[in-house]
């Protein structure tokens, strides 16, 4: 989802002012120390309120407050059989700002890894409308936060929720949707549905750019 889908929250800005780029700077940080807390709800409320997305191959692409909590309830950290966090980190990576016609989009690396972000400008302040996490091998597939968002849409209305119990045995939510790998440089996916069950799948990138399915097994939920 991009910035125009949330046009009812805000409107996508034209230039950024020095405090609007100390903010959405500040927005790093905030996430880094939400995530590394455990600190669940506060990272949800850094997301555009109901429509605000993370996406990343393993993760997919959780949307809206009750999957972003429920994201960071998951983190090995944060469901840990002691139930203790690491210490928060003190700041987030420094963020390359574009401001592009589509709105307010950032690059942040993390190693060799980087964030590639949308933001949006509403009444509470710099919000994310989506993050995606692009691993290394990923990007050398092709694949950015577009790619990650053309192939979970490659999975329509009947993609689901996959759940895996913890150390404590509790169900986590672990993806949404289609969980994107990349081995031998094949972009293979695995599509969980409604139904409990999931596509084993082969992507590839056409001549025009843009992502399909190569191959597709489907395996029925009583089977796994």
């Amino acid at each position: 989802m991009g910035i125009a889908g949330v046009a009812a929250v805000a409107q996508p800005a034209t230039d950024l002012s020095a405090d609007d780029r100390a903010a959405i700077q500040e927005l790093m940080t905030k996430y880094a120390q939400a995530l590394s807390g455990c600190k669940a709800a506060e990272f949800a409320d850094l997301f555009v309120s109901g429509a605000g997305a993370f996406a990343s191959g393993f993760r997919g692409r959780m949307v809206g407050r009750e999957h972003l909590i429920a994201l960071v309830e998951s983190e090995r950290q944060c469901s840990s059989p002691m139930g203790k966090a690491v210490a928060p980190r003190p700041n987030g990576p420094p963020v390359e700002i574009e401001v592009t016609p589509a709105g307010v989009r950032g690059l942040a690396k993390i190693g060799a890894s980087e964030y590639q972000d949308e933001y949006v400008k509403t009444p509470r302040g710099w919000r994310f409308v989506s993050r995606s996490v692009i691993l290394v091998a990923e990007k050398a597939a092709g694949l950015n936060a577009n790619g990650l968002l053309a192939i979970q849409r490659l999975g329509g209305a009947n993609l689901g929720d996959h759940y895996e119990a913890d150390a404590n045995g509790v169900q986590r939510l672990m993806t949404s949707g289609i969980k994107v790998d990349v081995k031998g440089g094949q972009v293979l996916g695995r599509a969980y549905l409604k139904d409990g069950s999931y596509d084993d799948q082969v992507y590839e990138k056409t001549s025009a750019g843009e992502w399909r399915v190569k191959s597709s097994t489907h395996i029925p939920a009583e089977t796994h």
